[in-house]
């Protein structure tokens, strides 16, 4: 408290206590898969489709990847992180790693760079160089990049400068260039470059590897495959629709397949903020479906869930029909559903775009065997289109059975978790407790309004216990803050039943 010497009057500005819970986002996918182009096995934020087609390429023969990511913008899907892997070559060979960054020379002719150039591609960092010229208008502040293959300019950006601003190149190669990233030196701000001067971005050349599981794996530490998704919080779905591809091309094989969806389940178990959307070999009937789910991929998990049959969509480049794996079209669903309804509401019912037939067609007969093992079905229904059939978990808890459970808490803990920081190290008295019953109360609320939480009073919906009974003297002499909370999710209507029965002619009995 500040200490008043002079006589006056005083404004302070003291907090209200009161620092209310925000909602985390809920769908924001993580693909690993393989791209035409683009950074090797690093997270990179995609906006949109277009910005894939910048960083990543458009759609290449043997990768599932860019269908997966453009079905899930197609369908309502938000921001989602992609990482690429090495694709497979027709030996089984793949290239590892990225371009080198090449310096180009300082105006200054010291030893420090103006600024740094790459190749996105590293297999193809060989064939290209990067020239500074005189620009077309004429200045002593701007200058002309030219991207060269084989000595032909396939690139260029004209009257560019280092100094910031539209201009910049550093700004203006990040957007338009899809075979170079330029970054500025680690020591400072961007340096004028040396006019006349060309350097070749071959660099290191590239180290062929096996690809295999532990690709697809990756490591947390040097963010590579799934492991590269530990460091990003924002991520609520884990999908690898690219697994497939290399099972078809007999480049991994079925214990491969389940090595990888273990990683992709044990992944989301591990960060418990996300659901791993697993997709099954292409081209099985019902009967093979169901074998598969209960001998070959037996997972019990609520942190995982399984989509069946593959889709068939049309290639935007060329018309023809292609079949990819559903997770991708799934994903971008969850998102629209997110954004429609609400996380609480059940994935499912809901029409999948861009889908012209389905692999497989499924009765209702077939289902039944299917939707008791958490195989959530695709199905075509006349009038209605192809639509999402099915909202389950791998679990066999009953508590955890349906998606919309598990990633309703998912949101809700995660939501708390990010909102309650403040708390710690605060006085661990009946203030604090209030205080966090309050604000927590509060959040809950918004969301029992919403319609996520079951029951007509708040009371019935949830509650929020923080005080003497469930923190006494020894829990808090340990630094411990104990707060209990209940909450009663809804859950989907997964069977309507009509039961009709025949009146009796006449009059009512009852008159």
């Amino acid at each position: 408290m500040p200490n008043y010497l002079a006589p006056g009057v005083y404004v302070e500005e003291v907090s209200s206590g009161s620092k209310p819970i925000e909602g985390v986002g809920t769908a924001v996918a993580g693909f690993v898969g393989f791209a035409e182009k683009g950074p090797l096995s690093e997270p990179v934020l995609i906006a949109n489709w277009t910005h894939y087609t910048r960083v990543f390429g458009g759609f290449v023969e043997g990768a599932y990847l860019p269908h997966s990511v453009y079905g899930y913008f197609l369908n309502g899907g938000g921001a989602a992180y992609v990482i690429r892997i090495a694709k497979p070559e027709p030996d089984g060979q793949a290239v590892k790693g990225t371009a080198e960054r090449i310096g180009v020379p300082s105006a200054a002719g010291d030893d420090k760079p103006a600024f740094t150039v790459q190749a996105l591609d590293a297999a193809q960092a060989g064939e290209y160089s990067v020239s500074i010229a005189e620009p077309g208008e004429p200045g002593e502040d701007t200058f002309r990049l030219d991207v060269l293959r084989a000595g032909k300019v396939v690139e260029s950006f004209d009257n560019v400068t280092a100094k910031r601003g539209p201009q910049n190149v550093a700004t203006v190669v990040s957007k338009q260039s899809k075979l170079v990233s330029l970054e500025q030196h680690k020591s400072g701000a961007l340096a004028l470059p040396r006019k006349d001067s060309v350097v070749a971005l071959g660099g290191a050349a590239p180290e062929p590897v096996v690809l295999n599981a532990a690709t697809y794996v990756g490591d947390p530490v040097e963010r590579t495959g799934i492991g590269g998704f530990e460091a990003i919080d924002e991520i609520t779905m884990v999908l690898v629709p690219d697994l497939m591809s290399a099972h078809q091309q007999g480049l991994i094989d079925a214990d491969g397949v389940r090595a990888v969806q273990q990683a992709m389940i044990a992944h989301c178990e591990l960060m418990s903020d996300r659901v791993a959307i697993l997709d099954p070999p292409p081209g099985l009937n019902s009967q093979q479906i169901r074998h598969w789910r209960s001998e070959t991929a037996g997972y019990d998990t609520k942190f995982g869930t399984l989509y069946w049959p593959w889709i068939t969509t049309l290639d935007p480049n060329t018309g023809t029909p292609v079949a990819v794996p559903p997770s991708g079209h799934v994903a971008g669903i969850w998102g629209r559903n997110d954004e429609t309804r609400g996380v609480h509401k059940a994935p499912a019912n809901e029409v999948v775009r861009g889908v012209v037939s389905l692999q497989t067609a499924i009765s209702r007969v077939e289902q039944e065997l299917l939707n008791p093992v958490g195989i959530n079905c695709i199905r075509a229904f006349p009038g209605q289109g192809i639509r999402l059939w099915g909202a389950r978990t791998l679990s066999s808890d009953p508590e955890w059975r349906y998606i919309n459970v598990r990633r309703l808490f998912n949101f809700i803990e995660e939501s708390i978790l990010n909102g309650t920081n403040w708390v710690v190290f605060e006085p661990n008295d009946e203030y604090l407790w209030s205080s966090v019953r309050r604000v927590v109360g509060a959040f809950l609320q918004r969301i029992w309004r919403n319609g996520a939480l079951m029951g007509r009073t708040a009371a019935e919906a949830y509650y929020v216990k923080c005080d003497e009974e469930n923190n006494p003297p020894e829990s808090r002499d340990a630094g411990n803050l104990i707060i209990e909370i209940g909450v009663a999710p809804v859950k989907p209507a997964e069977f309507v039943v009509f039961r009709i029965a025949q009146m009796p002619h006449g009059p009512a009995l009852d008159e």
